[in-house]
């Protein structure tokens, strides 16, 4: 497991201390975005806010400068390279959180806290809810893969993926989810964190989705756990995606592959069809009418 890794973890957190958080090429503006349409905004790592036909969506939300252990004041963890190109205060009011499993880069308690609204409804992984404060929230679903949800006009799923939940060393009974949403139509696949599984072909049918956002960093040496480049797109492919956008990269150190390698493999993987990958750099938008 990766918990054999400790002391390098530890290393890298102090190297990361001493660099500076790059500001982002790229500033949404997502309160600009009209109530008809598809829209999405990468925020780094992944966090992806998502507008359709007026319903507000946001994927693992991590707003903050670190990613850690929370102690409410200030977090103990990983810093990012690049800041976020957005506070909570810029977003909109937010319908739905999907949050697909309790690591502290994907599930990061002080974002969450900061999102607590009574409008807001939570889809997380079974056995993760005790990690936030449930009452905060309109709604907080745990979900195991299969069961569903519905969150205003979305239609929420959950499905398995290739990895693994456990916040700490002991909580292996943690869940890890995948996620589809159907709004109004529009058809939306987030698939968490995953490492290769042919799961993804079990979600297509005729209509397919008209966006996947598929994690696409952190394989080396965690390829058990994450999915390179190619086989991201490829399990997009599988899912039939219409676009796809590449997260889970250029935020964090979590890996050796250096920063841009992973968007570089994946737009040489994409090469007959570039315009397929929605975005490459954080605080880009996607639209789609």
């Amino acid at each position: 497991m990766a918990y054999r890794y400790a002391g390098g973890w530890a290393r890298r957190i102090a190297a990361d201390n001493a660099m500076p958080v790059e500001a982002p090429l790229h500033f949404p503006n997502p309160k600009l975005w009209p109530d008809k349409g598809l829209f999405a905004a990468w925020l780094g790592h992944s966090t992806v806010l998502i507008k359709a036909d007026g319903f507000t969506m946001i994927t693992d939300p991590v707003l903050g400068e670190k990613a850690g252990i929370d102690f409410y004041l200030f977090t103990v963890g990983i810093k990012r390279m690049v800041a976020s190109p957005v506070t909570a205060s810029d977003l909109p009011p937010i319908d739905l959180i999907l949050s697909s499993h309790a690591h502290m880069d994907h599930l990061d308690t002080a974002s969450l806290r900061s999102l607590e609204n009574k409008r807001t409804q939570v889809a997380m992984a079974s056995q993760t809810s005790d990690l936030i404060r449930p009452s905060r929230f309109g709604r907080v679903e745990e979900l195991r893969w299969g069961a569903g949800m519905q969150a205003g006009p979305a239609k929420v799923k959950a499905f398995e993926v290739n990895h693994w939940g456990a916040r700490m060393r002991s909580d292996t009974y943690r869940g890890y989810n995948g996620y589809t949403v159907e709004v109004n139509g529009r058809r939306i696949l987030f698939a968490g964190d995953t490492a290769l599984t042919d799961t993804f072909r079990g979600l297509k049918d005729r209509r397919g989705y008209d966006l996947a956002i598929m994690p696409i960093g952190a394989y080396n040496p965690w390829i058990r756990y994450h999915c390179n480049p190619e086989q991201a797109f490829s399990m997009g492919n599988d899912a039939g995606a219409e676009f796809l956008l590449p997260v889970h990269h250029q935020t964090f150190r979590l890996s050796n592959e250096p920063p841009f390698e992973p968007i570089e493999r994946f737009l040489d993987a994409a090469v007959r069809s570039p315009e397929r990958v929605g975005w490459t750099t954080i605080g880009q938008e996607f639209k789609l009418s």
